[in-house]
């Protein structure tokens, strides 16, 4: 007697245990197991980048600096901070774009620029420079293509063009403002 009075509380707790697997297996029962949501953790992180381009001659085509870029395995994004892309071609004037951050796309081709975006053509063959302000801007770097669906302001000198919505192909200097197209033109000085 005395052996079953020691057993007792054991065969209880052996009782209880199995109650409790029991209803979890009948309250489980019909759900669908749950996954862990996939983290947005980044696998590598470059501190101050700087990446340069060079064409076939050698020569430097583009550079692009960072404060930070970091790369994401779950979606395979790059993201940057404080992005610096500057192209200097042979023959053309330089062309520097800054922005706040940016991402680039998984192939390397377009990047993302976004908030306080200024693309800055420096002046040369009697042009002055150029500016271009917007929030968001698109570059594509094998078609040399600029767009965006954001309002944008061009300066160039004392003419200002602004509107929504631009396309600029870099290798023709040909642009389209799709709407809300404004301008101010100042008069021609004459030459005397």
């Amino acid at each position: 007697m005395l052996a079953a009075t020691r057993l007792f509380p054991l065969l209880l707790m052996l009782a209880l245990a199995a109650l409790t697997f029991w209803l979890e297996l009948l309250l489980r029962d019909g759900e669908e197991p749950q996954q862990a949501p996939r983290r947005h953790d980044p696998d590598y992180i470059v501190e101050r980048l700087l990446y340069t381009r060079f064409d076939a001659r050698g020569a430097t085509e583009s550079t692009l600096a960072a404060e930070r870029m970091q790369h994401y395995p779950d979606d395979d994004s790059t993201e940057l901070l404080a992005p610096r892309l500057v192209q200097t071609r042979a023959h053309q004037p330089r062309v520097t774009v800054t922005a706040e951050r940016a991402a680039l796309s998984r192939d390397g081709e377009e990047l993302f620029l976004y908030d306080n975006v200024l693309v800055v053509r420096e002046a040369g063959a009697g042009r002055p420079e150029t500016r271009m302000r917007t929030s968001f801007l698109q570059m594509a770097r094998a078609q040399s293509v600029l767009r965006t669906d954001a309002d944008i302001v061009i300066t160039e000198g004392e003419r200002v063009l602004s509107g929504r919505g631009m396309e600029y192909h870099n290798d023709s200097s040909r642009f389209s403002l799709r709407e809300r197209v404004r301008g101010r033109y100042p008069p021609a000085k004459p030459n005397g």
